[in-house]
């Protein structure tokens, strides 16, 4: 595979983020963002691997637990998504809390023909540009309007 990746933070890029100090907790409160799954769709069809790579810091904090997360996850399982890594570390404890660098650092290890030079990280937090900048990757900050969405950004890469 190329080394094209697309790492995408989940909460606030794919589905609709839960509220400030709340967390996605369980299945049933993951929603799509409009567009995220055809965005998905339109970067693997492109050639670009997608990863998700997502601070659960709810699992530190004893709202969920990584089982939890892994339901939540299986939300995405119809996608043509690489894999997924969480980081359920508190601030300050890990490398792998992003803006810490440790989950992509992870995928270029397990997973084949990841260079970070030809990558994209792709959030909707101040920490996943400061991640993707770390590593060397072209970064893209998703939003509300202004910004642009998950959809408009695939659309931009794949031209």
């Amino acid at each position: 595979m190329s080394g094209r990746t697309a790492f995408l933070d989940r909460d606030g890029t794919i589905n609709e983020k839960a509220p400030e100090g709340e967390y996605v907790t369980g299945p049933e409160q993951f929603r799509f963002l409009p567009g995220a799954e055809e965005a998905v769709r339109l970067l693997d069809a492109a050639g670009w691997r997608v990863v998700v790579v997502s601070n659960q810091r709810g699992v530190a904090l004893g709202r969920m637990t990584l089982g939890d997360v892994d339901a939540v996850n299986a939300r995405m399982s119809h996608l043509p998504i690489a894999a997924v890594y969480t980081c359920p570390h508190e601030r300050g404890e890990c490398d792998c809390r992003k803006p810490g660098t440790g989950m992509f650092e992870q995928a270029r290890a397990e997973l084949e023909g990841i260079t970070f030079a030809d990558a994209v990280v792709i959030g909707d937090a101040p920490s996943d540009i400061e991640a993707g900048e770390a590593i060397g990757a072209r970064t893209y900050r998703v939003g509300p309007p202004p910004l642009p969405s998950l959809l408009d950004v695939a659309r931009q890469l794949i031209g």
